[in-house]
């Protein structure tokens, strides 16, 4: 009973962000089946999240908004006030890849993997920051970051992926120092390799040559992630912010 309650998340309001498809969509399940009631935001396909945790027994709804737009990113957070009255937790997963060499990447293919991974995380981390404060909420915020923002990937090229994950990690950081006395906790997720559409699209020659280099020999499955962010967004880890946690399959060991 003591664990139960310890990590269980029953009243709280979680919002995932990118939680359409992929590891926000299994994230979002997971903190639904801990109890809270889960809002999915994304800029489209909002309602296969919100369908699959309401079919299991859970609470759900979906907003729209593009992560980057400020103004669309408060209008969605205004719905989710209306709907359940607070936002206790936000899960800061929309993100986007591209795999370009530095030569062959363009300034506004940089700038777009920047705008989406590391500002669409400040609005949406400010955004409910605001709220969090203004209405004495003592919240926590989760940011994915990824093993990419410590380590370089080969054998693709991702340099604005990994500098737009190296800053978000240092961005939580400064987050959870500017926010500490008004009990938010912020901290960040580094997942490694994840089987996922973002990396099950490569090209079978480029996961087996990454495979071959994580010690556990295979990519995690997004279900591996879900208990350490229970334990980030929970009264588990009362003691802990601005930390980051890598999930990775000993990757960034080597």
């Amino acid at each position: 009973m003591y664990l139960e309650k310890l990590f269980g998340l029953s009243g709280k309001v979680a919002l995932v962000t990118g939680g359409g498809q992929g590891i926000g969509q299994v994230v979002a399940q997971g903190l639904a089946q801990a109890g809270a009631k889960v809002v999915i935001m994304n800029r489209a396909n909002v309602e296969d999240t919100v369908s699959l945790i309401k079919s299991a027994g859970g609470t759900a709804m979906g907003v729209q908004a593009d992560v980057t737009s400020e103004k669309q990113v408060d209008a969605a957070l205004q719905k989710v006030l209306e709907a359940y009255g607070t936002i206790d937790i936000v899960v800061n997963n929309a993100g986007i890849c591209m795999h370009q060499s530095t030569l062959e990447m363009t300034p506004e293919d940089f700038r777009r993997v920047l705008d989406v991974n590391l500002t669409g995380t400040f609005i949406v981390a400010r955004a409910a920051g605001r709220i969090m404060i203004g209405r004495g909420i003592r919240g926590n915020i989760v940011n994915m970051a990824s093993m990419s923002g410590s380590i370089v990937n080969i054998p693709q090229w991702q340099c604005s992926y990994n500098a737009s994950k190296a800053a978000v990690i240092h961005l939580t950081k400064s987050l959870a120092m500017e926010w500490v006395d008004q009990g938010i906790r912020v901290n960040s997720i580094s997942p490694g390799y994840i089987a996922t559409p973002m990396s099950t699209d490569n090209p079978a020659e480029m996961n087996d040559a990454f495979i071959k280099l994580i010690p556990m020999r295979r990519m995690g499955d997004a279900r591996e992630l879900v208990p350490t962010i229970l334990a980030m967004v929970s009264d588990a880890s009362g003691y802990t912010t601005g930390s980051d946690f890598i999930v990775d399959g000993g990757y960034t060991c080597l």
